[in-house]
């Protein structure tokens, strides 16, 4: 497990979204996470976003009625897709109190979408109340993963499903990668931690969770990281409110514009990696196609 040299709480990481709102939302939108390129797909970085999420809902077998619960919430894109577009019933989950208010105003017609300004690791959701969690990149923000799994599997009902797309370490980082690129990622990203491969599916079993596939998708969302960077290096050259927002001494959190950098640069050397895991709790068996093993 790689972990920042300093140590982060819930508190921090809202802070950490809420300082830099306007900086992630003109950098990567509604859909804050990774897009899927490749194999004919999207190059456009907010329809890769929308691909990313599709693939999301085909591993969870979202449908109708699916209630579902979405760990890590941001700003509403995927409640809002999942409600509006496949008729789910959503409960999201942020820290962020600025990410809560712009959702809030973008699924305000969609009675179907509950949002909440509550710490998964801490929440009160009933047992067995969904029929999937979905968890989009917010994983590596737990300060306890055991704990984000062990409470996965306690509000699935039984044959529900877990889809989890994760931020991950590559197998054996040298001492120049973790030192360079992964601690300081975790470090200015206000990410607890960066699992490998297998201790997630380590967490996933000790949870009492079945795997049913696993998928490294790291070369296909790797360009999401050059989009990024090509808009961070653009808006430095040509905005004066851009140069004011990042290099503010106001602004504790601006170093995140160097991170976008090192977060490519991972991936290419492959000290970075991404992966959607598809689990089922026990009780349950599955009845949708899944990708080979």
């Amino acid at each position: 497990m790689i972990r920042p040299r300093i140590p982060v709480d819930g508190d921090g990481i809202a802070r950490h979204y809420d300082e830099l709102d306007p900086f992630y939302r003109e950098l990567w939108g509604e859909h804050l996470h990774h897009g899927l390129f490749g194999e004919g797909g999207p190059t456009e970085p907010q329809a890769a976003a929308a691909r990313l999420l599709s693939l999301v809902a085909e591993r969870a077998g979202i449908g109708r009625g699916t209630r579902v619960c979405d760990v890590g919430c941001g700003y509403g894109a995927t409640a809002r897709v999942l409600a509006g577009d496949y008729g789910a019933a959503v409960v999201g989950l942020t820290l962020s109190r600025a990410q809560l208010d712009h959702a809030a105003t973008r699924v305000a017609h969609l009675p179907e979408v509950e949002l909440r300004l509550q710490n998964w690791l801490e929440n009160d959701l009933p047992d067995g109340s969904f029929d999937v969690v979905v968890a989009i990149e917010s994983l590596s923000h737990m300060t306890d993963m055991a704990l984000f799994f062990r409470e996965a599997a306690r509000v699935l009902r039984p044959g529900g499903r877990i889809v989890v797309c994760a931020w991950m370490s590559g197998k054996d980082p040298s001492a120049w990668e973790r030192r360079t690129l992964l601690e300081p990622i975790c470090t200015e990203g206000r990410l607890a931690g960066l699992a490998s491969r297998d201790e997630i599916l380590g967490l996933l079993a000790e949870a009492g969770l079945q795997l049913l596939s696993d998928e490294d998708l790291s070369r296909r969302v790797a360009p999401t990281w050059t989009v990024s960077a090509r808009r961070v290096v653009g808006g430095l050259i040509r905005r004066s409110d851009y140069r004011r927002f990042l290099f503010s001494s106001g602004v504790a959190d601006r170093v995140f514009a160097l991170t976008v950098l090192r977060i490519r640069l991972a991936y290419a050397l492959g000290a970075m990696r991404y992966g959607v895991f598809t689990g089922l709790r026990d009780g349950g068996s599955p009845s949708i196609p899944l990708p080979p093993r």
